[in-house]
């Protein structure tokens, strides 16, 4: 990186409680990275989608809790379900990229991840009607071997990236880089807003959803984000998929052990360890709590 100069601290009156950043990545079950070697592309027509049922769980859920949330959806989902996309916009939400087809940042070279990104981000504000300025990379994927992509996202006319996660991982994780929202090439670039880690003896502990939030106890979860709160001073960034409150998904035949588990462990927990964690914490957009947008 160029640079990594950390951006100022969300404003908040005195005595304000500190409003975290809810996010959702919209994609189905079969397109998670862990199946590709199991679920072709090609399939992906004929599976049975899930994903708009789940969708008004979760819009019910955030209602009921009084939660905005970020939505990073993938084109290939919108242009299938784009009264879904309404539904999210409709409710207040903010809609943002998730790529068109899920595919890896670090499995494309710069033409085609150019493409990607700005095909998706014309399809959501086509179908969506709003401006579409946040960009999550499938998987995280966006490290040392192509910060390049980061320009490119500046380029194409998106203002944050949330694309980088500072833990290792088999599947992702940039372990060094800056564990709160930066400028990875300057003030007038790009700004990344890294998913949540807690510190613990000099160790960096994922905080922010995904598979750690269904396999770690819920009061772990809970401590790691007030602990961000108040120990840090900073707002927490959670994330999870539609799919994990959906414990009857169909369950595709041959998986590895290790996917298996990560996919499945605790489905049927998720929903209402969501709405915990939605009682226990305020929650809002990623452009209102980072870029200060009304």
């Amino acid at each position: 990186m160029k640079m990594q100069t950390p951006a100022a601290r969300p404003q908040r009156q005195p005595g304000e409680r500190i409003r975290n950043a809810m996010t959702c990545d919209v994609e189905d079950y079969f397109q998670v990275s862990a199946f590709a070697p199991y679920i072709s592309r090609d399939s992906w027509p004929t599976r049975e989608c899930r994903v708009e049922a789940n969708i008004e769980r979760i819009l019910a859920l955030f209602e009921k809790n009084d939660v905005k949330a970020t939505f990073f959806t993938l084109g290939w989902i919108a242009e299938r379900y784009p009264q879904m996309v309404r539904r999210i916009v409709a409710a207040g939400h903010e809609l943002a990229s998730h790529g068109y087809g899920h595919q890896r940042a670090s499995d494309q070279n710069r033409a085609e991840f150019d493409n990607d990104i700005r095909s998706a981000k014309a399809l959501l504000e086509d179908i969506g009607g709003q401006q579409v300025i946040g960009y999550r990379a499938p998987s995280f994927s966006i490290g040392h071997g192509n910060l390049w992509a980061l320009e490119a996202l500046t380029e194409a006319g998106y203002r944050y990236s949330s694309s980088i996660y500072p833990i290792a991982h088999d599947h992702y994780g940039m372990p060094d880089a800056p564990r709160f929202a930066f400028y990875p090439n300057g003030p007038d670039g790009l700004l990344e807003i890294p998913i949540t880690t807690a510190m613990l003896g000099g160790r960096k502990l994922p905080a922010g959803g995904g598979g750690y939030f269904r396999l770690l106890p819920y009061a772990l979860s809970r401590w790691m984000v007030k602990r961000v709160n108040e120990l840090d001073a900073e707002p927490a960034l959670f994330y999870f998929h539609p799919w994990e409150v959906d414990p009857g998904q169909p369950r595709p035949q041959g998986l590895d052990a290790k996917s298996r588990f990560r996919h499945y462990i605790n489905l049927d927990r998720m929903e209402g360890r969501l709405a915990a964690l939605a009682r226990d914490f305020a929650w809002d957009r990623m452009d209102r709590i980072f870029l200060n947008k009304p």
